[in-house]
């Protein structure tokens, strides 16, 4: 595939914002959805439905919505609920949208008795289209269904740069991209602008990989500026002190091949690729571990840090289902 950006799959969007909510759901709706957040008690955990989803999804007959996420969470009361949340990243209007978040709701009800929170992120240009609302009336009897949708060209860049919450960056990312496709020059100074940013809100390093990732996805270069780039967020990082993005697989190769390095090319660049996502993913299970039990004692770190990348899969999935730190180490299988 030619590296046009007009042509780019990656201007689609769906993968980095599915990437991104996945890890971040808290910072997620304490910035879309605030009332929720403060509503939620986070020490219970939470847990991500996609098995209910699906079968919502396949009972409804209304397609495979990769961007939707059904989780289970618990408010401060005690009382357990769903939050439904849908990512609309198309650019063109749907008339029936607001149908499809209302079929959602009551087949999540009528299949499992739970109350379903709606929350749309309208990720599009078109600033009339704000449906908020399915309802009908005939003969005396009417429906109506109400959700939550958040526009996210409603927020003002000057605000979202001043943000320390990692999905204003998201927010920023995704305006720019729009703002900039088929400007080569003008997208390379916005993705630079951002990529500095990232060392100036004092994010965590794991963060800043995070947030790098999305917004290298979504702002992505032609290979000349994309070079030049490489350079200077190499730069930033010996400034700062701060070798966190140089550390990502993609920037740490390009990074060889413009230093000359030559690994055994083909067996270089697998072993590199296997290093990148084996600590992505040790770094990642940990992060879900200390969002779910506090804090991770030496032993933990030590022993995710030192597994392969089969046994992190199975531990991610146990996090999801473990009720104390050992638990996520047994052997289910």
């Amino acid at each position: 595939m030619q590296e046009n950006e007009g042509n780019r799959v990656t201007d689609e969007f769906d993968t980095p914002w599915k990437d991104i909510l996945v890890p971040y759901l808290r910072e997620f709706l304490a910035f879309f959805l605030p009332e929720a957040h403060d509503g939620i008690d986070w020490e219970h955990g939470f847990e991500f439905l996609d098995k209910e989803l699906s079968r919502i999804t396949r009972e409804a007959q209304i397609g495979d919505r990769v961007m939707d996420k059904l989780v289970k969470v618990w408010r401060r009361d005690g009382v357990e609920l769903w939050v439904l949340i849908h990512i609309e990243i198309q650019g063109d209007r749907k008339s029936n949208f607001a149908e499809g978040m209302y079929v959602y709701q009551y087949r999540a009800y009528d299949l499992y008795q739970v109350p379903v929170v709606g929350l749309a992120i309208l990720a599009d240009e078109e600033s009339g289209w704000r449906p908020t609302e399915y309802q009908y009336e005939l003969w005396g009897t009417k429906q109506s269904y109400r959700f939550t949708a958040v526009k996210l060209i409603d927020h003002p860049e000057a605000e979202l740069e001043h943000s320390t919450n990692p999905f204003a960056m998201v927010t920023l990312a995704h305006i720019q991209a729009k703002q900039t496709r088929h400007q080569p020059e003008e997208r390379y100074q916005a993705k630079r602008r951002l990529i500095r940013q990232l060392y100036e809100h004092g994010y965590d390093r794991q963060q800043v990989i995070d947030l790098f990732r999305f917004i290298d996805w979504v702002l992505h270069l032609p290979k000349a500026l994309d070079e030049q780039l490489v350079t200077e967020i190499i730069e930033i990082e010996e400034s700062q002190k701060m070798p966190y993005i140089s550390s990502v697989e993609r920037i740490g190769e390009e990074r060889g091949r413009m230093m000359g390095i030559q690994i055994g090319r083909q067996e270089g660049r697998q072993e590199g690729r296997q290093e990148g996502r084996q600590e992505e993913a040790s770094s990642m299970l940990l992060k879900q571990m200390r969002r779910k039990f506090g804090s991770t004692p030496d032993w933990v770190t030590e022993k995710v840090r030192s597994a392969d990348l089969e046994l992190l899969g199975v531990w991610s999935e146990n996090v999801l289902f473990a009720n104390s730190m050992d638990e996520v180490f047994i052997d289910r299988h």
